[in-house]
């Protein structure tokens, strides 16, 4: 009989310690996981909100949302709901460029719902006659108030550019070449192994693009200096998911020479 119970006694007390090991887990795990706001978001970018946005309080927002993305504290979504109000119309807050790696999921970035921003995205964040279109479609006709051109830690694009990758094709020799002014722009051994060194490049590159694109759109350089739409450039560390602006007019170049980008 005593025998029996301990038996019975050595069998609970089992059950009891894998239960509170399976509960830890389960605790660890939930603790792991992006935290959602509990209340779903129905609403989408409409005319009256973006017209009553301005360039700041729109890249206020993206911001913020990058600080909700960063925290695990991302809205809850009601993404059907959300497409079915965006079927007749989009009316979003920004154009994002950037580049096509899959490391880089833009709307989840800055915690983004369905209509609120236009994404270009092209490898090494470069620009050219197409996203040049693109991009003023989605400023001067769609009515967004911030044109973001955002590079990331290392990024391929960049890295095969510095590398001077070729793979035998043209297409792949341009796309490359339009980061080559950047490189030039750089001083330093030319490494993409010294981490500081392809940084700079990178943060480099975003700046030549943004210079790239008020030379060669005088629609965006207008609306800019009218003060209708804020050209930013951005860098998101892979590490850690944090978003951090770049100010091109105070960086330090290597060199002043003005390169023009081949289309």
């Amino acid at each position: 009989m005593k025998k029996s119970f301990s038996l019975l006694f050595i069998s609970l007390l089992a059950l009891f310690v894998i239960s509170c090991n399976q509960s830890e887990q389960q605790s660890d795990s939930n603790t792991e996981s992006p935290v959602l706001t509990s209340t779903k978001v129905k609403t989408v970018m409409t005319k009256q909100m973006q017209d009553a946005l301005t360039p700041d309080a729109a890249l206020k927002d993206l911001l913020e949302g990058n600080q909700r993305y960063v925290s695990g504290n991302m809205e809850n979504r009601d993404l059907n709901a959300q497409i079915s109000a965006t079927t007749n119309g989009q009316f979003p807050k920004a154009v994002i460029l950037a580049c096509i790696d899959s490391r880089v999921p833009v709307e989840y970035i800055f915690d983004q719902g369905v209509g609120d921003v236009f994404v270009a995205r092209v490898a090494g964040n470069i620009e050219d006659k197409d996203l040049l279109g693109s991009m003023e479609y989605g400023v001067a006709v769609a009515g967004s108030k911030v044109l973001m051109v955002m590079g990331h830690e290392n990024c391929g694009a960049v890295k095969s550019a510095i590398k001077q990758v070729d793979v035998g094709s043209i297409n792949v020799d341009n796309l490359l070449a339009q980061i080559e002014p950047a490189i030039q722009n750089v001083e330093g051994e030319r490494n993409y192994k010294d981490k500081a060194y392809f940084d700079h490049v990178i943060k480099e590159n975003v700046s030549q693009t943004i210079a790239d694109i008020r030379k060669n759109s005088h629609i965006l350089s207008n609306l800019e200096k009218e003060g209708k739409v804020k050209i930013v450039g951005a860098y998101y560390s892979l590490t850690d998911g944090k978003v951090t602006l770049l100010d091109e007019h105070n960086h330090d170049h290597g060199h002043s020479h003005d390169h023009d980008h081949k289309h």
